[in-house]
């Protein structure tokens, strides 16, 4: 078996674009009927085990806002995933990123017992949000100059700094940050109410996170298609080489993405803490650094399509959880649909571009 690529003109337009509509059709029905598998091997009836999950993501108010409450970080954090995939710098650190602008925001806005310092509330919750996103951003500069400067593998450097954040937070959750009013608890203080997030649909917990993420989105679209800087990430994507040899500043464009990237993840963390939770904990969150790197790819790296993709794995993983109350399916069963839609995506998108070729 080998792999032949096809000719961008070869079958004509209409062709290129059936088949490019295709694909994520094929990849979409092809999930349905491996998770519909594994659903029959746990016992439960298929039709209902999907209504079910349709039903927990989005069948009412209440489902709908926590499919979009999960998935505020998520988009923030695969926007951080795909602007830095974008340019070629693999960003396998937007966890330890997350917890990063978390940290600063609770050490910004905490100080004195919760009241933070003696500012205006506005201002003070700019200053958190900016600390937050400077956090990250500092946490991916480094491995980003080391890759530039010394060859240093990211991969490696920015998963590894996921476990220096973690063993750092729970070590001032433990020690000097930590709540003594929390009865034991390794927390930190919470931010005063004027600091946090308002709801968008009370009594439920959506936030205007929300709409930070979903600005997010559209301002990295503007900048990464309507902008020069944003012609430079994706040539330097593309082609760093060439894109040298052609006169853009590859390293200079390789440390704005990674303040972008690391930026973004750091305010997730800021808009858990202000918009969810209310202070720092060490299991605040599931995975959502990760699970940005898997959104960032359903979407083909593109800011707008980060933003279905993120409501998609947040639905999803709302649903498992009725559908797995329900009708006995383990909640598992989410991350099985996410990791199999996600190598269903992936190899569509490689029989667009290529055919296979039997010897």
């Amino acid at each position: 078996m080998r792999l032949e690529k096809r000719h961008p003109h070869g079958a004509g337009p209409l062709a290129a674009c059936i088949a490019a509509s295709a694909a994520p059709l094929g990849a979409l029905l092809f999930t349905l009927l491996v998770s519909g598998l594994l659903v029959l091997w746990a016992g439960a009836p298929v039709g209902r085990s999907y209504a079910l999950l349709l039903q927990g993501a989005a069948g009412s108010v209440f489902a709908l806002s926590e499919t979009l409450t999960r998935a505020t970080p998520l988009i923030l954090t695969g926007l951080a995933a795909a602007v830095a995939f974008k340019a070629r710098l693999m960003n396998i650190g937007a966890e330890g990123q997350l917890y990063a602008g978390a940290l600063a925001a609770v050490a910004v806005g905490g100080l004195h017992g919760g009241t933070g310092l003696a500012w205006p509330a506005p201002l003070l919750f700019a200053a958190m949000m900016l600390a937050a996103a400077l956090a990250g951003a500092l946490l991916l500069l480094g491995p980003a100059l080391l890759k530039s400067h010394l060859g240093v593998d990211e991969v490696v450097t920015t998963l590894l700094l996921n476990f220096v954040m973690l063993l750092l937070v729970s070590a001032l959750l433990d020690g000097s940050m930590k709540d003594p009013l929390a009865m034991g608890w390794p927390q930190s203080v919470a931010l005063q109410g004027s600091l946090e997030l308002s709801r968008l649909l009370p009594p439920t917990r959506l936030h205007t996170g929300l709409l930070w993420a979903l600005a997010s989105a559209l301002l990295l679209w503007a900048l990464l298609w309507r902008t020069v800087p944003g012609f430079d990430i994706r040539a330097a994507g593309a082609n760093a080489r060439a894109a040298a040899f052609a006169g853009v500043p590859v390293t200079r464009t390789v440390v704005l993405v990674a303040l972008l990237s690391g930026g973004l993840a750091g305010l997730a963390g800021a808009i858990e803490v202000a918009g969810r939770t209310g202070y720092l904990t060490l299991d605040m969150s599931p995975g959502y650094g990760y699970g940005g790197i898997v959104i960032a790819m359903l979407a083909g790296l593109h800011p707008l399509g980060v933003a279905a993709a993120g409501c998609f794995v947040a639905g999803l993983l709302v649903g498992a959880d009725s559908m797995g109350r329900a009708v006995g399916v383990p909640t598992y069963i989410a991350d099985v649909i996410v990791a199999t839609a996600l190598l269903a995506v992936l190899v569509a998108r490689l029989l667009t571009q290529y055919r296979v070729r039997w010897r």
